[in-house]
């Protein structure tokens, strides 16, 4: 059965103080999206990597993976202006059955593990999305009031989300919905169930600072 994965790459810096795209930034002396299409190649050499990033980041890119002699085989599509149209742009690209993995490209610390147990679980249920327990005290806010709420039934959700290709497919030939915050919520909307799996806590989503300090840190004890 063939396998794909797309990463999406469309962040701008903006929320990093960057004028360099996030995805772009280093962590440990490696670009962060080649650290993330790293992951899948070191898990399985074979998968279909496509790469969705917006027309503007093409070339620089490109020149990117000269300087850095990064030569993983991988299918770049533009990305559109919202992550809902960069997915279905790059879903354009998958012509076969088989399974199909949906990653952020700023989540370069997602584990070989997280990677096979939802390429494993999609296969026999049709879909898989890696979460982890909240540890947090949470509360819900009201207009004038507010209220705890049992932790224990959060659950974060991460990438990478994986489905049967058809299914996805499908699924993103509905017209957008403010709904859709995820891979898994635009599936839902077919009516079908949403098969949660353990992820890995060290795949945070790089989206500020603080993130990519926590980031390097983490690399390098993963690394040790």
């Amino acid at each position: 059965m063939k396998r794909f994965v797309i990463i999406v790459a469309g962040g701008s810096g903006q929320r990093m103080k960057s004028s360099l795209p996030k995805q772009f930034l280093e962590i440990n002396k490696e670009i962060i999206l080649m650290k993330s299409i790293r992951a899948f190649y070191n898990y399985d050499s074979a998968l279909n990597i496509i790469i969705a990033l917006p027309a503007d980041q093409t070339e620089y890119w490109k020149k990117l993976c000269n300087e850095n002699d990064f030569t993983i085989s991988h299918k770049l599509v533009e990305g559109g202006s919202t992550r809902f149209q960069s997915v279905k742009n790059a879903l354009k690209e998958i012509e076969s059955d088989g399974l199909v993995a949906i990653h952020d490209g700023v989540r370069p610390l997602v584990s070989q593990e997280t990677i096979d147990t939802v390429f494993e679980i999609a296969l026999t249920n049709g879909n898989a999305i890696p979460y982890i327990d909240c540890v947090d005290s949470l509360r819900q806010t009201e207009i004038n009031s507010n209220k705890p709420i049992d932790r224990n039934k959060i659950k974060l959700i991460q990438t990478p989300q994986a489905f049967e290709c058809k299914t996805i497919l499908k699924a993103y030939n509905q017209d957008w919905h403010e709904s859709f915050t995820d891979d898994a919520s635009v599936v839902e909307q077919l009516g079908l169930k949403i098969n949660l799996v353990p992820g890995n806590r060290e795949n945070i989503k790089i989206t500020n600072q603080i993130d990519l300090i926590i980031a390097e840190s983490l690399s390098n004890y993963l690394s040790e």
